[in-house]
């Protein structure tokens, strides 16, 4: 019997900004699968109307409305994909702005009260859609070979004092992520430049150039502890390679088999032109070159 996420159906796909979204979308079409996406108006890529079979957008707060779609569509599997922007939570007026329908409020009181960590507002997504019966997967489920494996993606290699910042940035970044703050911390001779929070991670790198003006900085990027692979997967691309050179990074170190990664091929041909160093580590290697 073909196991549940390799028989043909019809998926779900909540859109937020980047290209992860249409990576997904294109690789579950590839796999048989129709796909029923609905874009947050604002954040989506518009490309998605041509990788989807069915595409509209839909406001960032409407989740009674995104419900109703979904189930007319006859989608059961729902992932979510892309960067939601919290910042919106933090405008003037923003419930004149959101203008939430009831099930959006019903989720905000019953779930999310407590506090407005990343976990805690996805997860109260997650609650509210399966009320309705609408199970979420993880988008790498249909498309694993987008996390990065171990190695080093790039020729240039870090430095000796280079390594000794990934090690220190590492510890820092893994905290940061047990506490839901953020999952990229940028060091520089042991010394942290910045770290991230809601302005995600390209923001937190530029703060890092304007604060490093002689760059030569680690950018240390890592999955949270018990990283729910649903949502907030920790991801990278070319624009990132781009970012740290325009702000003066050096080196990028990810987390092996826990992190994203958007065009490889084309991430280590830019990160190479800028002299770079890429590398996907673990904690275990890191501990290993510490004894050493």
């Amino acid at each position: 019997m073909m196991p549940e996420e390799c028989q043909p159906m019809t998926l779900g796909l909540l859109a937020g900004a980047g290209e992860f979204p249409l990576r997904f979308a294109r690789a579950a079409r590839n796999a048989g699968h129709s796909v029923y996406c609905l874009g947050i108006a604002g954040m989506a890529s518009e490309e998605l109307a041509a990788a989807c079979d069915h595409f509209r957008f839909a406001p960032l707060a409407r989740f009674g409305k995104a419900i109703r779609l979904f189930r007319r569509a006859g989608v059961v599997r729902v992932v979510m994909a892309g960067k939601i922007e919290k910042t919106v939570l933090f405008h003037p007026f923003r419930w004149l702005r959101l203008m939430p329908d009831w099930r959006t409020i019903h989720m905000w009181v019953r779930y999310a009260r407590e506090n407005k960590k990343d976990d805690t507002l996805l997860l109260a997504v997650i609650r509210e859609f399966e009320r309705d019966g609408l199970v979420f997967d993880s988008a790498l489920k249909y498309c694993p070979e987008l996390l990065v494996k171990h190695g080093f993606l790039t020729s240039r290699r870090p430095t000796t004092s280079q390594w000794k910042d990934i090690r220190f940035g590492w510890e820092l970044a893994r905290e940061m992520g047990r506490l839901d703050v953020g999952q990229t911390v940028v060091v520089n001779d042991t010394a942290v430049i910045a770290v991230e929070a809601i302005e995600g991670t390209d923001r937190c790198i530029r703060r890092a150039g304007e604060l490093c003006r002689r760059g030569g900085f680690t950018v240390v990027k890592v999955a949270k502890p018990n990283q729910d692979m649903r949502f907030d997967v920790p991801t990278i691309g070319v624009e990132t390679i781009r970012t740290m050179y325009e702000s003066g990074g050096r080196v990028l170190a990810i987390e092996a088999g826990l992190t994203i990664i958007l065009d490889p091929d084309g991430v280590a041909r830019l990160a190479d032109k800028f002299g770079i160093s890429v590398v996907a580590v673990n904690a275990d290697e890191l501990a290993m070159r510490v004894a050493a």
